[in-house]
């Protein structure tokens, strides 16, 4: 019998650890993705995304690592987690948008009051992509180690993804920037969101998900036997 057997409490002390550093980093990607989201970046006339689809795979990487490891039940209560968490910098940030400051910081205040003011929007259009977007990626995922019985999890990853990154980018661009840009651009948002999205996580998000996993399991592992 090896010895992550014999001593239980001391193998969920390190368990519980690595699950609590993976949770802290997803949840402050989503909040960073959520505030970076106010900004809206063109190229060429032709390319809209908004800023948070650069940090957005990641969290979804994380995501992925937390359903690997943890199960989709643990990883559910984490995006709900999530969802407290983004609820709580809405109440919080709106609420210094109501509060008075002083004329000397007028710049500082109109400034803070046009980034902040907006997050509501983002928050509640991320909120239901998330939503969609995570579970469905989430269960998706297990199903599919289910069925290939463990192996392949590039194919886990990316394939939960495909459809995950559809669920969340539709609803979040049409409640985010929908009445504020054209109906072109929505579609080209769309669209531009999906395969970037999906293009950073299987270049970057995917070998950074072999990464952790087998880097937290073997962490474990070693703390287990020592």
């Amino acid at each position: 019998m090896n010895k992550v057997s014999d001593n239980p409490l001391k193998n969920r002390a390190f368990f519980d650890t690595s699950l609590m550093v993976v949770t802290a980093l997803f949840v402050t990607l989503y909040l960073v993705s959520n505030i970076m989201a106010v900004k809206v970046i063109g190229i060429f006339d032709l390319f809209y995304f908004d800023a948070g689809t650069l940090t957005f795979p990641f969290a979804y990487m994380l995501g992925d690592v937390l359903t690997e490891i943890w199960g989709f039940k643990t990883s559910r209560k984490i995006i709900l987690l999530t969802v407290l968490c983004n609820i709580i910098m809405v109440v919080f940030t709106y609420l210094g948008v109501l509060l008075p400051s002083p004329d000397y910081m007028s710049a500082t205040e109109e400034a803070y009051n046009h980034l902040f003011g907006y997050v509501p929007r983002i928050v509640l259009a991320s909120l239901a992509g998330f939503l969609l977007g995570e579970l469905s990626n989430a269960w998706l995922m297990e199903r599919i180690k289910i069925r290939t019985r463990g192996r392949w999890l590039w194919l886990r990853t990316i394939g939960s993804s495909t459809v995950g990154y559809i669920f969340d980018s539709v609803p979040f661009v049409l409640i985010a920037f929908a009445g504020t840009v054209s109906g072109r651009d929505l579609m080209l948002m769309i669209v531009f969101q999906y395969f970037s999205k999906l293009i950073i996580e299987a270049l970057f998000g995917t070998p950074m998900a072999y990464g952790l996993v087998h880097g937290i399991k073997r962490y474990i592992a070693s703390k287990s036997k020592s």
